[in-house]
């Protein structure tokens, strides 16, 4: 990790009529920092995301994510970013070599790295029996690992994860995270949203959100040092139970 910001928030805000989901948040994110964006179901997090990757329109604040403007350079961000959403982002109907040529276009690889990237993540993942056969006929987590490695296939600097292991059993979850150190230790910075607390201490820094709004952001050992707490279950907990609303739209 080094201290070159790469993502940079000021009172970023996102309502919906009177409803603020996103309340005036404010972070910064160094390149290759594995960054936790925690919080309960509703807090904000999808939402916050969504204007990170530039794919919703901040209502008011200030964020730059790559270098580039939220509000002016929103294909710039998608074209330099990775991201999986909640949805795994692929196509069930779709092979599972179809689905990494499919993404590794969008992402504007030329043919032949395609070509040769593709092999080697049918490889990496083991999945050289299964390449022809449709996703929908995957187990979720390898899903979940091939929609990682598509998402990621293109080597962006930046690749965020929208509750990426939800779902799937702890041992699974536990190897999706190898694929994050990997990918983390190719230099790309991971931005990760979770309600998992078990998650908590594999990242650098993480941030809790409760109702819209950054309740605290440190390292896990800082922050369960803050509150006194054996385990960031506790610290989530202290937090978390002054949340009132249950959802981040109205």
């Amino acid at each position: 990790m080094n201290s070159r910001t790469v993502i940079r928030t000021k009172n970023l805000t996102k309502r919906f009529g009177s409803f603020v989901a996103v309340n005036h948040i404010s972070f910064e994110v160094s390149a290759g920092e594995i960054f936790g964006f925690l919080g309960a179901n509703g807090a904000g997090k999808t939402t916050a995301m969504r204007m990170l990757c530039g794919l919703s329109r901040p209502t008011e604040g200030e964020a730059e994510i790559a270098g580039f403007d939220v509000y002016r350079q929103q294909e710039k961000i998608k074209k330099n970013i990775g991201y999986m959403s909640q949805k795994f982002s692929l196509y069930e109907d779709l092979t599972v070599y179809e689905n990494i040529r499919f993404f590794g276009g969008i992402y504007g690889l030329r043919p032949r790295a395609l070509k040769e990237k593709s092999k080697a993540l049918i490889s990496r993942l083991g999945l050289e029996n299964e390449s022809n056969k449709l996703v929908r006929s995957l187990p979720l987590g390898w899903k979940q690992k091939l929609a990682f490695s598509v998402a990621v296939i293109h080597d962006p600097g930046i690749v965020f994860l929208d509750e990426p292991t939800g779902g799937v059993d702890p041992i699974t979850r536990r190897q999706f995270w190898d694929l994050i150190y990997e990918a983390a230790g190719r230099g790309i910075t991971v931005f990760v949203s979770t309600h998992y607390m078990d998650e908590a201490e594999y990242f650098n820094r993480l941030s809790i959100m409760v109702d819209g709004e950054i309740a605290a952001l440190d390292s896990p050992s800082a922050l369960k040092q803050k509150y006194h707490a054996a385990s960031m279950d506790e610290v989530f907990f202290e937090l978390a139970r002054r949340a009132v609303r249950q959802s981040d739209e109205p």
